[in-house]
């Protein structure tokens, strides 16, 4: 692997194979991420669902990383990275799995649990994988060696994004709502069946390969640096964190920001579909772009950051995020949806910043801080159902006017840059900046 430095490799020689291992859980998870976004428009047809009931999928989905990040923090402390990895992927691959018999049960609620089950592994897998990659080698690579890691992580998310336009929702049968609603049950059970079996057969498909990378890494001998230490010391570690002002207000930060990046993801194909009038696959054509324009920001802001303060860049992406929020409100049209596809730009470094800022200076107590900051992803479970709801009011009335609906939901997302401008607002006048490198940049996007 490459030097750093002159002298250091970034991945020394004897470490390159559990390296590539552990670099490749980076895009199994980004495609689990990004394949399901699009999954709360196809159920709330397939099974005939409002857009309130068909977003619980992201309650499930992100309701399992909150359930279970504290639980994967103590289990690493207590066993091994190798041990945590093993959990997430063996969790991942039977959530996955389950997707065969919901698919067959054709009820609502079997599929809750198998995407619950699934994000329980992947929180252990967050856990896990990036503190193991900050151990292998040098401290002084340590950052640039988790970046490298990190550069694959998009690679997953745009193939889930590819595979759930090309492989699902191309797949499903156009009825809609109305003429599933006028056919016979026996017509309706079989469509039903049908359109599911397209939903279960990518989990079947990632089901394999996570099989394929456990055996692989069940039998590989990785090492264990890091890993000395494995007392908890739970209660005065969430002491010190908890008086952390700084900490708790980046938690609080990543919470509506997780929010915010989930309801413009999912909700973008109901807008598009909604307000424009296009089909579900051309509507995630647009998600496909902003990812695009997600990750090339997130190039860009990486760069900016070695001239302007982590809190002061992250209060310039959450002004800019709502303003063009705004501009997706009120705006109708397609620079209405332009609009909406460039908040992404905005979204590409706050998670990472918000991480580094709130654990800046807290040393040891990172390790169980970083949990607290994986819990904070039950952002993205609470905030797209309220959106959903609002969505199925069909039209909202602010000041005499009618509005509709899918374009009024995304105030919440301009709720979620309030909160997040106001912490980089803190943190970049009141407590001067902080360390843009955290020790574990990435987690959800």
């Amino acid at each position: 692997m490459e030097k750093a430095n002159g002298s250091a490799k970034v991945v020394p020689s004897h470490l390159v194979l559990p390296f590539i291992l552990i670099t490749l859980l980076f895009p199994l998870w980004g495609f689990a991420n990004d394949v399901t976004n699009p999954m709360v428009k196809a159920f709330s047809r397939i099974l005939q669902m409002s857009n309130f009931q068909g977003s619980l999928v992201q309650f499930a989905f992100y309701g399992g990383y909150f359930a279970m990040a504290f639980p994967a923090a103590l289990f690493i402390k207590r066993y091994s990275y190798k041990a945590g990895v093993l959990v997430g992927l063996g969790l991942y691959a039977i959530g996955a799995l389950l997707f065969v018999p919901s698919s067959m049960m054709m009820v609502f609620w079997p599929f809750l649990v198998a995407y619950f089950i699934l994000t329980c592994g992947l929180s252990f897998l967050e856990t896990s994988a990036n503190p193991y990659i900050l151990a292998m080698g040098a401290e002084q690579t340590a950052t640039r060696r988790l970046n490298l890691a990190q550069s694959f992580n998009p690679m997953g998310s745009l193939l889930g994004m590819f595979v759930a336009q090309q492989f699902i929702l191309a797949r499903l049968d156009p009825a809609t709502a109305a003429e599933r609603g006028a056919m016979s049950a026996d017509q309706l059970a079989a469509l039903t069946a049908q359109d599911l079996a397209v939903v279960r057969a990518p989990y079947l498909g990632i089901a394999f390969v996570i099989v394929v990378v456990f055996a692989a890494i069940a039998i590989t001998r990785m090492p264990t640096h890091g890993e000395e230490d494995r007392s908890l010391n739970v209660r005065p570690t969430l002491r010190r964190l908890l008086g952390n002002s700084r900490y708790v207000g980046g938690v609080v930060a990543q919470f509506f920001y997780v929010g915010a990046q989930i309801m413009c993801w999912t909700f973008i194909i109901h807008y598009a579909t909604m307000e424009l009038g296009l089909s579900e696959v051309a509507a995630q054509g647009y998600n496909i772009i902003a990812m695009v324009i997600f990750v090339t920001s997130r190039f860009i802001c990486t760069f900016l950051l070695k001239y302007v303060r982590p809190g002061r860049l992250l209060l310039a992406l959450a002004v800019g995020g709502g303003a063009l929020t705004i501009g997706t409100m009120v705006i109708p049209g397609m620079l209405g949806l332009y609009c909406l596809v460039g908040v992404s730009a905005c979204m590409s470094l706050m998670f990472p910043t918000i991480y580094g800022i709130a654990l800046r200076g807290v040393g040891e107590d990172a390790k169980l801080g970083a949990a607290g900051l994986i819990m904070a992803i039950l952002g993205g479970s609470v905030m797209p159902p309220a959106q959903g709801a609002i969505i199925d009011l069909g039209t909202v009335g602010i000041g005499g006017l009618s509005v509709p609906a899918v374009r009024a939901s995304f105030v919440l997302v301009v709720i979620c840059f309030v909160v997040i401008a106001h912490y980089g607002w803190r943190t970049s006048v009141v407590s001067g900046g902080s360390n843009p490198n955290p020790p574990s940049s990435r987690m959800i996007q």
